[in-house]
């Protein structure tokens, strides 16, 4: 039996004609970029992350671009970020002309370490662009007291975080901004690109829909240098229709990650660890090994798609080779880097699928 690591025409089979409705709405209106259909989705989207302001974005890496540019991160800044993340975290720093400023990792969350956050603020220093990574919200009380203390802006990347709960809150409703990601894949993914940013200021909601439209409030009159960076209205009804399904999405990949720690909780590999403040989404459920490449072959020839997330810390990639990390700078992200595995997580997984999954991995280590 092969086991997809991500089976999206199952969810659409479940929401077809949900689906089909609204974009051909859409497609009747040739209303196709923001207007009605992205408004009303970011009046739902904001009441749902509880937060003033919800502005929908051409993808999450514009989010993260647009929510540097307008917090006003410019040339010579620098941002402090972690090194075990998707690329654009830190690239969208250097698009603005900061510099990143890499904190180690924790190795039970592989969320930032927090407790070396303050060690790395300088003059220089910013902002703290916090990733929420795999689903589990970063120790937030004590990013925002550094924060506070050193009179730095914070930016949630929440790409993998909708719906994440942090003592309470939201993710995305704790920094200045929080950044979100709506590619296909996400928990709450579009058909196509789509990002949102959200926030309680009213200035910097302002501010993000001038710079999402080229810096312009009236046609043709440019009064800030933006970028072409708005959600389209086919992505906003697809969205509009998922989210509602949204919290029973999550629950479900709970279900499945309790599933998998029941099953996997006797071997010698390392599962993931939820805090016990956090409310996790299992955006991916990862696991560690120092097996994982011979475990990850394993498994593709028994059908079983895995993924690594992430192969390389960003410290370590070419084109960051000018901040002059080396290997050994940061351990925690070079070891995730190197044993971390993605199993099959998504709503409609079976257990007869999971336990497929189980059932090889424990042969795997049974013939170690």
């Amino acid at each position: 039996m092969k086991v997809s690591s991500l089976d999206l025409k199952r969810q659409y089979e479940t929401i077809r004609e949900e689906i089909n409705r609204a974009v051909l709405e859409v497609i009747s209106s040739q209303s196709f970029i923001l207007g009605p259909y992205v408004e009303s989705f970011e009046s739902k989207i904001a009441q749902f992350c509880c937060v003033k302001h919800a502005l929908g974005v051409s993808s999450g890496t514009d989010a993260l671009l647009l929510a540097l540019m307008a917090c006003d991160i410019k040339s010579g800044d620098e941002v402090i970020t972690t090194p075990f993340t998707f690329f654009a975290t830190a690239s969208s720093i250097a698009r603005v002309g900061a510099v990143p400023v890499f904190v180690d990792i924790d190795p039970l969350t592989y969320n930032i370490d927090v407790a070396k956050i303050a060690a790395a603020v300088t003059k220089k220093t910013k902002a703290i662009l916090v990733v929420h990574l795999y689903g589990q919200c970063a120790n937030m009380d004590v990013v925002l007291a550094i924060a506070r203390a050193h009179g730095l802006v914070v930016i949630e990347d929440a790409a993998q975080a909708i719906g994440a709960v942090y003592k309470g809150k939201k993710a995305g409703s704790f920094g200045e901004i929080g950044c979100f990601s709506f590619y296909p894949t996400k928990n709450l993914g579009g058909y196509g690109d789509g990002g949102l940013i959200t926030t309680n200021d009213d200035k910097l909601a302002d501010f993000v829909k001038l710079l999402r439209v080229h810096g312009s409030k009236s046609k043709y009159y440019h009064s800030h240098i933006g970028i072409n960076g708005r959600l389209d209205a086919i992505q906003a009804a697809v969205l509009s229709v998922k989210l509602n399904y949204l919290n029973g999405w999550s629950e479900k990949r709970r279900t499945v990650a309790a599933y998998y720690d029941k099953h996997l909780q006797d071997l010698p590999i390392r599962l993931p660890q939820t805090e016990s403040y956090n409310t996790h989404i299992f955006h991916q459920y990862v696991i560690a090994t120092p097996a994982r490449d011979s475990l990850a072959k394993y498994l593709e020839r028994h059908g079983i798609e895995t993924a690594v997330y992430y192969p390389v810390p960003l410290h370590l990639q070419k084109c960051f080779e000018f901040l002059g990390y080396k290997k050994g700078d940061l351990p925690e992200a070079e070891r995730a880097s190197n044993e971390t595995l993605a199993l099959p997580i998504f709503p409609e997984i079976t257990e007869k699928e999971q336990d497929q999954v189980i059932g090889h991995i424990r042969k795997f280590i049974s013939q170690q």
